[in-house]
């Protein structure tokens, strides 16, 4: 018998930078022209924020030398498919966009997972920088090199982890965000408050008006804290084997909600719904206290997020559809459920507890 060994292993270093600063959007095309990132860049982004600021961004690239070519689809969840991802490559390809070029994601959470998907699989991979525009983006999705599109089957089953090249956050952007999308999210923000800092949960308890009256030192605390935590636990566990499952807090039911939706429930409240239920559901198992739970509800509900199951859910197919969860093992639904404020339970070791359907179905 021959054998022949590809020897592959390697030491590789995704690092990169989150710039956290008010009017930093001004800087990023002399920034890009100066590290030569690329000659030719693809500017993905959504119709709104086409208006808002995809066309001065693409001024300031176009001054600076840079080969320009926005890319704009329309907002929303529902246009985060394999579909949308097509089409998007398709008018690259026209515009003959190649391996020397890279993607600039200039939007919400739906962009920058849009974008970065098509940066990972374009020309099989193509370096790409995030420009989060919502403030739930700027917490969360921008970070960490999770990038997808939804199915009929669930959210985000299919994608890929690629690390952005760096995250520029404008705290400008966040003061053209209505009240609304300050509580998307906030969701996010509430949710490491619970999974890893105490002290960040007082914070929004006391502060929640400053925020909502887009006091700059405000939300630039918790952008920055948020990013902080989300920072670390990704550094330690970049590929979700164990630590970063924390950050799914509230997502396994939320997303199940979202889903049956068919995303007529945003994001942010279907994340704060599911939250406030697997927090019931640890309380349920003995893992946390009512108390702590009454205090995320508490806070849920003063950031006008919503904490109760939608009218008419069927809790069938809500099990159904969490067993398509990316955590979900064997069709046993998994989820991450806090020990306090502050720090989440282990089960045999790791942080997904297997939660039995009967419970479900008696607490939900």
């Amino acid at each position: 018998m021959d054998k022949i060994r590809v020897n592959l292993k390697k030491t590789e270093d995704n690092s990169y930078d989150i710039v956290i600063k008010q009017g930093v959007l001004a800087d990023v095309a002399k920034e890009l022209k100066d590290e030569g990132l690329a000659h030719r860049f693809a500017l993905i982004t959504d119709k709104t924020v086409q208006t808002l600021y995809g066309g001065k961004l693409h001024q300031q690239l176009d001054s600076e030398g840079l080969i320009v070519d926005m890319i704009a689809f329309p907002a929303g969840e529902r246009y985060k498919t394999r579909e949308t991802k097509a089409w998007i490559e398709d008018r690259m390809l026209e515009n003959q966009i190649g391996r020397d070029s890279a993607v600039i994601a200039l939007g919400g959470g739906v962009v920058g997972d849009m974008a970065g998907y098509v940066a990972a699989t374009f020309t099989r991979g193509l370096p790409y920088v995030q420009i989060p525009t919502t403030l739930v983006a700027c917490v969360d999705s921008s970070i960490g090199g999770k990038t997808a599109v939804d199915t009929a089957y669930g959210k985000n089953l299919i994608g890929s982890f690629h690390q952005p090249c760096r995250v520029y956050v404008d705290i400008d952007t966040l003061r053209t965000l209505g009240a609304k999308e300050i509580r998307e999210g906030l969701a996010e923000v509430i949710k490491y408050g619970v999974i890893s800092d105490k002290s960040l949960f007082t914070y929004l308890e006391d502060n929640l008006e400053k925020i909502f009256s887009y006091d700059s030192e405000a939300l630039t605390h918790i952008v920055k804290r948020s990013c902080e935590i989300k920072a670390d636990v990704v550094e330690r566990d970049e590929k979700e084997s164990n630590l970063r499952k924390i950050l799914n807090f509230g997502h396994t039911l939320g997303h199940a909600v979202e889903n049956l939706s068919d995303y007529t429930i945003s994001h942010g409240q279907a994340i704060s719904i599911g939250m406030a239920w697997e927090g019931a559901l640890a309380c349920a198992m003995g893992i946390w206290k009512e108390e702590e739970l009454k205090r995320l509800t508490t806070l849920l509900s003063k950031a006008g997020l919503s904490t109760q199951m939608p009218e008419g859910t069927n809790i069938n197919d809500i099990i159904d559809t969490m067993k398509l969860d990316k955590k979900s093992r064997a069709g046993h639904i998994e989820m991450v459920l806090p020990e306090s404020i502050g720090a989440m339970s282990v089960s045999e070791g790791g942080y997904g507890h297997k939660i039995d359907e009967t419970l479900i179905k008696e607490v939900i």
